[in-house]
């Protein structure tokens, strides 16, 4: 298996900094990358926060949290990244075509024994490595919140090879992290159960089947969900719901992942849930 010491995590969103702030936590010495410096400034400080949360529970303490800032590098641009990097994640917004751009510009531009991995929530992991070095591509899915959510979908493409899995795999538990297998197909094994499940809830209330709120505790008090659909939605982002959609219906050509017409229209309104202040529910 190959070492893994230096990493780069390109995208300072909320997935690309909750990944940079588990990997500090490890010492592992890590390139937070982003296209502006406002990008890296919001993601930096939601790091920040995070851990004042953790010190406030006792988790970590004030010095803990310094020596792990520390390990955190910020870099504006993915061509100013030191090519001999032995990991980079994309953590970049779910959008295939921009995807598909940044990793080609990695694929040059790294050392040629650096994995490359994708955190895509459902994009064909082979479709996305297929023109770079794809025995060393692989997915490698966190949940969010990234600190606290244990699960990792790691994601074999057509080509990846069992040296790469292996690297990654021992590295997830290395990190805290509970690995799961998964081979290549839309929306993997989270989204392809999940999202279908919050589509259904939205077609309900499109439906006049019920309000919002009863949808939820049904689900929160029935099934004993810890967070009822709709408002899982909102947290997620209806966009990025949305998108998966998109990417289950045409993957498997199969009506029963048809986009309820109300997640639409409430993109196409801006109503996106959490980020928005308003989706299903207001925040």
């Amino acid at each position: 298996m190959s070492t893994i010491n230096k990493i780069a995590v390109i995208g300072a969103g909320t997935m690309g900094s909750g990944i940079a702030h588990v990997f500090s936590q490890y010492g592992f010495r890590v390139f937070l990358v982003d296209s502006e410096q406002v990008f890296l400034e919001r993601g930096l400080s939601s790091i920040n926060n995070n851990m004042d949360r953790q010190i406030k529970k006792g988790s970590i303490t004030s010095e803990q949290k310094n020596n792990f800032l520390s390990n955190i590098i910020p870099i504006i641009g993915h061509k100013n990244i030191d090519r001999n990097i032995d990991l980079i994640i994309e953590a970049i917004y779910e959008n295939k075509s921009a995807k598909l751009s940044i990793l080609k510009d990695l694929d040059n531009l790294l050392d040629n024994n650096c994995i490359i991995a994708s955190n895509t929530s459902s994009i064909s992991i082979t479709e996305l490595g297929k023109n770079l070095r794809s025995d060393k591509f692989i997915g490698m899915h966190f949940m969010n919140p990234v600190p606290v959510m244990q699960l990792v979908e790691l994601i074999r493409g057509y080509s990846t090879s069992d040296e790469t899995f292996n690297t990654i795999y021992q590295l997830a538990i290395n990190i805290g992290k509970k690995p799961v297998e998964v081979f290549d197909s839309p929306g993997f094994i989270s989204n392809r159960i999940l999202m279908p499940m919050i589509n259904e809830a939205i077609f309900a209330l499109y439906e006049g089947v019920a309000k919002a709120e009863d949808i939820d505790t049904v689900m929160k008090l029935g099934m004993n969900h810890p967070m009822g659909p709709l408002t899982l939605a909102d947290f997620i982002g209806l966009d990025v719901c949305l998108a998966i959609m998109e990417v289950l219906y045409e993957g498997f050509n199969d009506s029963k992942y048809r986009p309820c017409p109300l997640l639409k229209k409430m993109v196409n309104a801006g109503k996106l849930g959490r980020k928005t202040k308003a989706g299903f529910f207001e925040y």
